[in-house]
């Protein structure tokens, strides 16, 4: 495919496993079972291509900073890490979900500044600046929806997919933030170098997604 390595960084978890069948439509095989292993690089059907199965907000990083030409991750992890250093030119649609606000169903007395709960704290200081409303952020990476029961938030800003997690807790989804789903990044200096091959995998990748999709 190439005579230039190219590393590429993927989400390991739910999303991998609706990334590897993509590939594999767009030529990118793993020579070995990514799921059966602690690796975390690893060789595929073209000599200088690598996967790298890493935590999807650590994808961001390595793709800004050039470790991986490109990478896969979601919608939710470049918002919150907000660099302008790497390109997003396709959307996988696959791990598709909502970022949004919820609230207890039962309303509570709230204070003069609305106190939220989340782990994307840049991505709900933004929005919320948008709007002009004062937020006391708290940051958790879990168990979000106990914040507005235990009286730690009066709102929180998480995924939601179903929504019957929020509901079992008490909580309805109130705002939209965004809609989320996996997406292909690229570093800015890697598209330059590597363009032909970089270019021919999004094309490849391309017309995956629109055989899934088809196949619908």
């Amino acid at each position: 495919m190439t005579s230039q390595n190219l590393i590429i960084a993927l989400t390991k978890g739910r999303i991998l496993e609706e990334t590897l069948p993509l590939f594999r439509q767009a030529d990118i095989v793993p020579k070995e079972d990514i799921s059966n292993s602690r690796k975390l690089i690893f060789e595929t059907n073209h000599e200088n291509v690598k996967l790298m199965v890493i935590r999807g907000s650590d994808v961001p990083t390595y793709v800004e900073f050039g470790s991986a030409d490109m990478g896969v991750t979601g919608k939710d992890l470049i918002l919150e890490y907000g660099s302008e250093e790497f390109y997003e030119p396709l959307d996988l649609k696959i791990a598709t979900c909502r970022l949004m606000t919820a609230e207890p169903a039962v309303s509570n007395p709230v204070s003069d500044r609305l106190r939220v709960a989340t782990k994307f704290t840049n991505i709900t200081k933004k929005y919320f600046a948008e709007r002009g409303k004062q937020i006391e952020l708290i940051k958790l990476n879990g168990a979000l929806e106990l914040a507005p029961s235990l009286g730690l938030a009066d709102s929180i800003v998480d995924i939601v997919d179903t929504g019957k997690t929020l509901k079992a807790n008490g909580l309805e989804a109130k705002e939209l933030i965004a809609n989320i789903s996996s997406r292909v990044i690229v570093n800015k200096a890697s598209l330059k170098i590597k363009n032909a091959v970089i270019q021919d995998i999004l094309a490849k990748l391309r017309e995956a997604v629109e055989a899934r999709l088809s196949r619908r």
